[in-house]
């Protein structure tokens, strides 16, 4: 792939934006915090707490830890992935990628490893477990999103 050109699966130079009740691990009650603050959607979440000083305003804001905002705005950056999703961005962050930066940096082979443990781990279920070739397509598609960034 070129520096400028789309990853294969990706339809859009945006991800699909969905809403922060999508994001797994967010309680009904922060979400309700989250909508006062005019944050509805994933891209709401994400852009409002790409920096650390927005995140500690944020949390200063709805009186909630700040390790639970940059947990948000972490799964908000990875849920930008297409890949991703809101299905995979807490098992990303489960197993230590925190950031599409970090995907964009990440070996397959390796994520594969990781999520594979987890699965079996948690769920005692390989087959849960998405192929090598998924894998390698979100990094790809990581890799745009942050080259787009920038």
């Amino acid at each position: 792939m070129s520096p400028g050109e789309r990853p294969q699966g990706s339809t859009s130079d945006q991800a699909q934006d969905h809403s922060t009740d999508q994001l797994p691990g967010i309680k009904p009650g922060d979400l309700h915090l989250l909508q006062k603050q005019g944050i509805t959607s994933i891209s709401d979440l994400w852009q409002q707490t790409r920096t650390l000083e927005q995140q500690h305003q944020l949390a200063t804001r709805i009186h909630r830890p700040l390790r639970d905002v940059q947990k948000w705005s972490a799964m908000a950056d990875l849920a930008r992935i297409p890949g991703v999703g809101c299905q995979y961005c807490g098992v990303l962050l489960h197993i230590g990628v925190r950031s599409s930066q970090q995907l964009a940096q990440s070996s397959a082979p390796k994520l594969h490893q990781q999520i594979l443990r987890l699965q079996v781990q948690l769920f005692r279920r390989r087959d849960q477990c998405p192929q090598p070739g998924q894998i390698a397509l979100w990094i790809q598609q990581a890799i745009y999103i942050v080259r787009r960034r920038s």
